[in-house]
């Protein structure tokens, strides 16, 4: 009995404790990241200065841009190189579903999610 009674007081205790370690490991690798990255739980806008050497690391998987034009980018994502359309449905590249949110002069703005 005095067993039944240390799972049940412990363990939602473990289970916060969990999640709070799950949270601050996403936060570590979300940090590590670029200034031009926001973050939700499971989702991801990122901003891609229209450089031939641009880059930025989202979602643990590596985003360079490679070229654009006034609405198709392309991008290596993961390895995999990927052409998006602005206002395509997102596209399942290396894990991650990524979207073409906005394309400008200087920069493009991408959706990323799990």
């Amino acid at each position: 009995m005095r067993t039944l009674a240390w799972v049940l007081t412990f363990e939602p205790r473990r289970r916060i404790a969990a999640v709070l370690v799950s949270a601050a490991l996403g936060a570590a690798l979300l940090t590590g990241c670029s200034d031009d990255l926001s973050c939700g739980v499971d989702q991801c806008t990122v901003t891609i200065q229209r450089e031939t050497d641009a880059s930025v690391s989202v979602l643990g998987v590596e985003a360079a841009f490679i070229s654009a034009d006034d609405n198709t980018v392309t991008l290596s994502v993961g390895g995999e190189q990927v052409t998006l359309t602005k206002g395509q449905q997102a596209v399942d590249v290396a894990g991650l579903q990524v979207s073409l949110s906005n394309v400008t002069q200087s920069a493009i703005q991408v959706q990323v999610a799990r």
